[in-house]
């Protein structure tokens, strides 16, 4: 079975080189308050989208990042490529501005089947080839964790429907990503920025057997599932974690309020 490698290097002010996999990273932002840290998502994303309601948010949060300067500057400066979703929340003066300065904007509003989110990740996969090309693309979603549970959950559900996609899910206070039970993994811990407080969630189906190093609590072809035992409220007492199981786990990680 393949080694996957991960690492939140994209926390960092600048990704160090020959450090972990070479990425290349696409940004969706959604209608949630910026993390504080969006400036620097933005600058190591290679592609930008807002999902619907997600543009009010660039529109609105992203110039109180930068006080000091001309809200107009700022807004300019951090346009999104793309606008997609069921264009339900966006503002009409929002969307009017982003226009204008050649956003690509993609309504979507006869499919309410699927989230804003779900449309975004699917532009990537199938309309922007050059960054997909990539077999180490990254998709950073900004805003996806807190506000409506329902939501929430929705986003938790895009990481399953893309499984084959590295998708990150962001909140000032923690991330989420998959690991497929197709890899083993080992994920490259950013103490600077990240941690300690971790957990390994099994969403859908237990696992019967997972095993883990550098936990404090340590996993040995352990059974998880809803209604018995679930690693949550673990602790990284190292720079590297190791994870193999026999099903796909959501790993989540505390984000340092530096």
């Amino acid at each position: 079975m393949d080694l996957m490698h991960h690492s939140s290097t994209f926390l960092l002010p600048t990704i160090p080189l020959h450090h972990g996999p070479s990425l290349t990273y696409a940004l969706v932002v959604l209608n949630q308050t910026l993390p504080r840290f969006a400036p620097l998502l933005w600058k190591h994303a290679q592609l930008r989208l807002c999902a619907d309601g997600g543009a009010n948010r660039v529109f609105d949060e992203m110039p109180l990042l930068f006080p000091e300067e001309d809200a107009s500057d700022v807004r300019r400066r951090y346009k999104p490529d793309v606008i997609k979703g069921d264009m339900d929340s966006i503002r009409k003066e929002v969307l009017d501005f982003y226009r204008s300065l050649g956003t690509e904007i993609i309504d979507k509003s006869h499919d309410q089947d699927t989230t804003d989110l779900h449309k975004c990740i699917t532009y990537i996969r199938d309309f922007a080839p050059d960054v997909n090309k990539s077999s180490q693309l990254c998709i950073l979603v900004a805003g996806a964790l807190g506000g409506r549970y329902d939501h929430e959950m929705g986003n938790l559900n895009v990481l399953y429907c893309f499984s084959a996609l590295r998708i990150v899910l962001l909140s000032d206070d923690s991330l989420i990503y998959l690991l497929p039970r197709t890899h083993h993994h080992e994920i490259h811990i950013q103490t600077s920025v990240e941690g300690p407080h971790c957990g390994l969630i099994p969403i859908g189906v237990p696992s019967r057997s997972s095993t883990t190093t550098g936990l404090r609590w340590n996993l040995n072809n352990t059974e998880m599932r809803f209604g018995g035992l679930i690693s949550s409220s673990n602790i990284v007492v190292g720079e590297k974690v190791t994870v193999q199981s026999d099903t796909d786990l959501l790993w989540t990680i505390s984000i340092k309020k530096l």
